[in-house]
């Protein structure tokens, strides 16, 4: 068989495997290896090469044949499961018909958190330790992860006998006729997503006991060799903690409980709940505002959390607890266009610091505390600069301003006023729910469904153009946002319990436009996958003050 690879070609018998080619072309690449991509397809290093496999493309070549490693998102998704099921079958090694509860709720920093229960009591530090031992010997004898393609009514028999009932709760809404299972040693699971060839790739990760749960340190995708950051964002720790908690509290806690409710007729109360939930978390920072008289509050989070909703909501609440609310977006403080700092590839950067008009900014923000009147910039997008309408301000005792922008838990962005006037409010769509007990939901798949279905209806962007994009704004997200999350005063999760029910109608005709051959085809192909465990839920219950009326239209708010 013969493949493209980089600007030549590479062959490979009949009935060898990825694995074989992936090792003869390792010392080419930085990190390990871990999938192949066979066109636009993703492949487990594990799968038989075929003539399927070789064909030729539209051109009439042969497919193109290239490799993922641990440092790409992929291969570090690939790597995190491989790590999980490890851990899992450590787990039922070592305690076996003692546990009673284990189930990944999130990841955090470089870690993933499993909560943990056992029959006999908590988990000791001896415990961890046979845990961890376990997992090396896995990784040392480079134990093999196997794929089994099985009818679904044989996966929803087999998960029962497991008494996996959310797996079995959750295949229930399957459509497709066949299930792969994974099966390593004798532990069997579902995952969803590709798997690594052996455990061998698997040989860097630490356990600690943390918060009656186990963290699972996994490397970081830009060190893919070295271990993870043992540190946890304490607060945002936190702040997924309670939200899980309240989601487990409604019995809500999985796709296949979210489903149940949808098929019994209960999505308007998901709905309902979530709002509620929403509410009054923010009616409890808009009194702890007024509480501690703070005067500027400055709102930050991550592409698609839903900032601009939340500083109208918060508005709202603020002046429920009489103050008056005033929201100012930093995007109208950008410097002229001509002036707009560019990146390493010449290109506009409009989210780093300096392509705001600083000074501009905190002359604005301290005379508006001093009580001077001020007129206020709008931002022109389509010529590139400031404009002044006549839209002035000037506050009285009980005014807050509402400042909401990539950069607002940043110091830099506001450094002439006062720490005792800022209230620093971290954003973000942390959703409570996982695809099952051992399949975690990313908050990044959360977010850019979110912009995907935003972009198409106020932007014009195909879902081609957002996902094009998407690893740019992380990039972006990692740089000028995260390092400033745990400075918050307060942190928000703005994740609903039913919203992904409800994007899944907008998004899925978005993906299902782009093409086959195009180089984002793996990652259209990945989150209808993803969407295919939800039942579609109406948007007709969703309130117009919603947080997801940003996104699919319909908002009380001027959100677009």
């Amino acid at each position: 068989m013969k493949f493209q690879y980089k600007d030549t070609y590479i062959e490979a018998e009949d009935c060898s495997t990825f694995l074989q080619i992936a090792k003869r072309v390792q010392s080419e690449y930085d990190a390990p290896i871990i999938l192949a991509k066979v066109g636009q397809i993703l492949t487990e290093l594990n799968k038989t090469v075929t003539e399927k496999s070789g064909a030729v493309n539209k051109t009439g070549e042969p497919e193109r044949l290239s490799f993922i490693t641990t440092a790409d998102r992929d291969g570090h998704k690939t790597y995190e499961r491989g790590a999980t099921m490890m851990f899992l079958r450590a787990m039922t090694h070592v305690f076996g018909r003692r546990i009673a509860h284990l189930k990944l709720e999130y990841a955090v920093g470089d870690s993933l958190f499993f909560s943990t229960a056992l029959k006999s009591g908590d988990i000791t530090d001896e415990d961890i330790e046979a845990l961890k031992a376990t997992m090396r010997r896995y990784a040392d004898d480079d134990e093999k992860f196997f794929k089994t393609k099985i009818p679904t009514e044989e996966a929803i028999a087999l998960f029962r006998r497991h008494g996996m009932t959310d797996k079995e709760r959750l295949f229930h809404y399957r459509r497709t006729s066949t299930t792969n299972i994974y099966r390593f040693g004798n532990y069997c699971d579902y995952y969803y997503g590709y798997m690594p060839p052996s455990a061998g790739y698997v040989n860097v990760f630490d356990l600690r006991k943390y918060e009656g749960g186990v963290l699972l340190t996994l490397p970081n995708h830009n060190r893919p060799l070295d271990p993870g950051s043992p540190e946890i964002p304490a607060k945002l720790f936190a702040t997924m903690h309670a939200t899980n908690e309240w989601g487990e509290n409604l019995g809500v806690a999985t796709v296949a409980a979210l489903n149940d409710a949808i098929s019994e007729g209960r999505g308007r109360d998901i709905i309902l709940a979530s709002e509620a939930y929403q509410e009054h978390i923010i009616g409890g920072i808009a009194a702890r505002i007024k509480s501690e008289n703070r005067r500027i509050v400055m709102i930050a989070g991550p592409s698609s959390s839903g900032k601009t909703s939340f500083s109208h909501r918060l508005s709202v609440q603020l002046n429920n607890v009489g103050l008056r609310a005033h929201p100012i977006a930093c995007d109208n403080y950008y410097v002229e266009r001509d002036k707009t700092p560019k990146d390493e590839n010449g290109e506009y950067d409009f989210e780093c610091l300096e392509a705001l008009n600083v000074e501009l900014f905190n002359e604005q923000m301290t005379a508006l505390l001093r009580g001077e009147r001020v007129e206020l910039p709008t931002f022109n997008f389509k010529k590139g600069v400031p404009e002044y309408n006549g839209s002035t301000l000037c506050m009285g005792a009980d005014d807050v301003l509402v400042i909401e922008g990539i950069h607002g838990l940043n110091d830099k962005l506001s450094y002439a006023i006062s720490p005792d006037d800022k209230f620093k409010i971290y954003i973000s769509a942390v959703t409570a729910l996982n695809i099952d007990e051992h399949n975690r939901i990313p908050t990044t798949d959360n977010r850019e469904i979110r912009r995907m279905v935003r972009d198409a209806r106020t932007r014009g962007f195909s879902a081609k153009d957002t996902i094009s994009r998407w690893q740019s704004v992380r990039h972006g997200e990692q740089k000028h946002i995260f390092p400033f999350q745990e400075g918050a005063d307060v942190m928000f999760n703005s994740a609903s319990l039913y919203e992904l029910a409800v994007l899944k109608t907008f998004a899925e005709p978005l993906l299902f436009s782009i093409e086959h051959d195009s180089p984002e085809y793996p990652e259209a192909k990945r989150l209808l996958k993803f969407l295919e465990y939800f039942l579609g839920l109406s948007c007709e219950d969703v309130p117009r003050n919603s947080l997801i009326r940003e996104f699919i239209g319909g908002s009380v708010f001027p959100v677009g």
